[in-house]
């Protein structure tokens, strides 16, 4: 016979609470369509936003000078 493995639970990024992180859970790693898309909405309005190194797109990058 097969064992069964016991889901993984994790928690859920949006809000905290438990999340089956397996096949069974279409939203892994989040516990609800709901907190997926509360997240989704948060990157879409810029809420969350990833460091960069890049100059703003006034100031000049490098060593090129502005003619």
């Amino acid at each position: 016979m097969a064992q069964m493995e016991t889901p993984k639970i994790v928690r859920c990024p949006q809000c905290g609470g438990d999340s089956v992180y397996g096949p069974s859970n279409v939203y892994r790693p989040f516990c609800s369509e709901r907190c997926k898309n509360l997240d989704l909405g948060a990157w879409a309005s810029e809420s969350f936003r990833v460091p960069t190194e890049a100059p703003p797109d006034d100031q000049v990058f490098g060593d090129a000078k502005l003619q």
